[in-house]
């Protein structure tokens, strides 16, 4: 019998900053699985606009939860938990190191600390607000959460309808804002005991990467998976479809963006996604924060031998 809790270590960080190398590298070096923890490639079909792992990168180190939903089945925090945490317990079982990867927040979070309870969607409700969104903007949305819930309405950005809408959903069924079911919560359900680390970079040198991958996206078919994706029926305005770079793409195959205009949006709005992720991040005090460029492998890999 395995005493105490199962080990993790999160490697997390920004787009483009180089957690899926380092955790390969990590997961050959002490004989470990990667565990996805990025909310876009869990859905199969989007592989070049998502930066999904190859088959032949994967074939090295088993990856999990890669490639389990389609883009119109629903996928969530919630989802994610209940998928991740037997598939921990089956590497624990075997003996295999196991190692977080991914840039979405909220799902790591979730993973670590436990769910907070909500209501089921209000469907009526949600309608009002959606329509609402689509007669007055969303950021007159945003400016309504700010006046009942100013501290949700800091952390959610202003363009994005989805966390808006919830959290004013949130305080319509319970009553209480969203940022006071956390503070009661705490995200202190603890089933594991985690190294978590994120990777940093100077800002010159991400945004220069973030540039690069995103032309490497588009050369690499881009445009013809979102095509394909659209051609196979999966509308354009379901939660997929809209996420940085394949919404770009529609609009440059709707025609109304010429190729640069579309390039310069994607890497653009790519950019500002990779600063909300690290002011993310950075809320969370027991990150480790490495800066991989700077020589620092090394000292990576005795943390997370010493840990484990």
């Amino acid at each position: 019998m395995i005493d105490g809790k199962p080990k993790l270590v999160v490697i997390a960080g920004p787009t483009a900053s180089g957690k899926s190398s380092l955790a390969t590298e990590m997961a050959v070096c002490f004989g470990g699985e990667i565990v996805n923890a990025d909310s876009m490639q869990v859905y199969r079909g989007m592989d070049v606009g998502t930066a999904k792992p190859s088959i032949i990168e994967r074939r090295g180190v088993p990856h999990h939860l890669f490639d389990v939903v389609d883009p119109d089945e629903d996928f969530n925090a919630a989802i994610f938990r209940s998928l991740a945490i037997p598939i921990i317990k089956d590497l624990r079982e075997r003996n295999k190191k196991c190692f977080i990867v991914g840039g979405t927040g909220l799902y790591i979070k979730s993973l670590l600390g436990g769910l907070i309870y909500c209501p089921p969607s209000d469907s009526v409700y949600r309608g009002k607000l959606q329509k609402q969104a689509e007669k007055k903007g969303t950021a007159a949305l945003h400016k309504r959460l700010a006046e009942l819930d100013p501290e949700s309405a800091c952390k959610i950005h202003p363009n994005d309808k989805v966390r808006i809408i919830r959290a004013l959903e949130i305080i319509h069924l319970t009553k209480k804002t969203l940022s006071s079911l956390t503070l009661d919560h705490g995200f202190q359900n603890m089933a594991f005991e985690a190294l978590k680390i994120s990777l940093q970079t100077s800002r010159e040198r991400l945004y220069h990467r973030i540039n690069e991958r995103c032309l490497i996206m588009m050369r690499r078919g881009l445009v013809k998976e979102t095509k394909d994706l659209l051609d196979n029926g999966y509308p354009s305005n379901i939660k997929p479809m809209k996420a940085i770079g394949y919404r770009h793409v529609i609009q440059l195959l709707k025609g109304n963006w010429d190729l640069n205009e579309t390039v310069n949006q994607f890497q653009r709005d790519t950019r500002r996604y990779a600063k909300r992720q690290l002011t993310w991040f950075r809320m969370d005090p027991g990150i480790r924060w490495f800066d991989v460029e700077n020589g620092k492998r090394d000292e990576i890999i005795h943390e997370v031998e010493k840990f484990l």
